[in-house]
């Protein structure tokens, strides 16, 4: 199908090329996808929490991981004061099932190490509740917590190391640990997943449509040779769009952020959708492929509390839904790598801590990852029945808080990819 979108003109902006290096897998990246499917399954209504408790529940509990250094959170999710946090962490290790699509990555000397190569934390705000999804850079370079191991030992803190990999350190707490000291948020909830499951996650829900920009995208090294417009994608085609960086503008992992919030956002749109949403057999059926490949924390696997997040979240409107790259600057030391920008992550964290509405004011053409657009007719979220304990008093007027050069976009924008080929005519 063709498409309508306009993309927008715009300048170019020179950024550092960061994650053009060749050891950590370029398939990191589809890992927060995967994630994020996984949270708005358990999150997408009271009837998908407890329609497969007892099929679901019993195998995500297997395996469970006790978070180090980390307050419980209290039972009801409602009487969290400030909101709560759930880590979500992508490890890029090679499942036989897929492992023939990544080729070198899965055949060569690293084929059985793991990195977090992604790292995102959903923070649920109280009242009035909003999501703030914050992705980490994996070429981030951040101080390491001492974290204990499995077998009880414990690692040296360290004080720059990057930041995916916290998972070698320590597995997920370690990764929990160190984002909770990065952030100063406490993080009661986290699950780490796997890449291959964004197949199966794709195609339960029949797929995702993303839009390409300028010319079209042509990258050798995942196979994509699309033409410009709207496209569905899902199997094998997901993994190709949300594995590419050199089929984007500029070529860089903060561009292909960038372009893999288009993809996030595309994605809570349908979920909420009438397609999605009102059918307990697409529920069902995506619930029980989400958690086949989802660690969570021990915290995370009573069904109650499932049913909790899923009450804190099911109304949440678009607008009130967005996705945030945590914000850096180029690290002086290395080009390939960024450090904190302490200045605008701690403006992000105030705003969080005080449940401020945000807008995300940074011009999105400037990412090399994606173009802003025109918007598109999107169906209305479907109808769910009012939270018990909920009110119709409206809530008072509030002023957004803009989050200068902090890249990111809600679940309400559209955008295309910033593609690498030259749109001609």
């Amino acid at each position: 199908m063709s498409s309508t979108h306009k993309p927008t003109k715009r300048g170019r902006r020179t950024v550092a090329r960061h994650g053009e290096l060749s050891s950590p897998s370029p398939f990191g990246f589809i890992l927060k996808i995967v994630g994020i499917v996984a949270a708005v399954v358990l999150v997408s209504g009271v009837g998908v929490a407890a329609y497969a408790a007892t099929d679901v529940v019993a195998s995500f509990a297997d395996g469970a991981v006790e978070l180090e250094g980390q307050e419980a959170a209290p039972p009801d999710i409602g009487a969290i004061e400030g909101g709560v946090d759930i880590l979500l962490v992508g490890t890029d290790e090679c499942e036989e099932e897929y492992a023939y699509l990544f080729g070198a990555r899965c055949t060569g000397a690293d084929a059985g190490g793991q990195l977090n190569d992604v790292n995102m934390l959903v923070h649920i705000s109280d009242n009035p509740r909003r999501v703030t999804v914050v992705s980490f850079p994996r070429d981030l370079m951040i101080p390491f917590p001492s974290c204990t191991r499995d077998d009880g030992s414990t690692t040296s803190a360290t004080s720059k190391t990057q930041i995916n990999e916290a998972w070698s350190y320590g597995g997920l707490s370690c990764v929990a640990k160190t984002v909770s000291d990065l952030s100063g948020q406490n993080i009661p909830f986290a699950a780490k997943v796997s890449f291959g499951n964004v197949i199966n996650i794709t195609d339960a829900i029949g797929g995702v449509d993303v839009c390409i920009g300028n010319g079209g995208i042509k990258d050798k090294y995942t196979g994509i040779n699309w033409g410009p417009g709207q496209r569905t994608i899902q199997g094998v085609e997901a993994l190709q769009f949300l594995r590419t960086r050199h089929g984007l503008e500029n070529g860089s992992d903060l561009a292909r952020i960038s372009n893999q919030q288009q993809y996030m956002s595309s994605l809570a749109r349908k979920l909420v959708s009438s397609e999605v949403l009102s059918d307990p057999a697409t529920l069902y059926k995506l619930a029980t492929t989400a958690v086949d490949n989802i660690t969570p924390s021990e915290s995370l696997v009573n069904p109650m509390t499932l049913v909790q997040i899923a009450l804190a979240l099911k109304n949440v409107p678009f607008e009130d839904i967005n996705f945030v790259q945590f914000p850096v600057n180029a690290d002086p030391a290395d080009a390939n790598r960024v450090v904190p920008n302490e200045r605008l992550a701690e403006k992000l964290w105030a705003a969080l801590a005080a449940n401020e509405p945000i807008v995300l004011t940074n011009d999105q053409n400037n990412t090399g990852g994606v173009v802003t657009v025109e918007p598109q007719p999107t169906e209305p979220p479907v109808e769910t029945a009012p939270t018990p304990g909920a009110t119709d008093t409206p809530a008072p007027t509030e002023t957004a808080v803009p989050l200068d050069d902090i890249p990111g976009q809600s679940a309400a924008d559209q955008t295309c990819s910033a593609g690498n080929v030259r749109a001609t005519g």
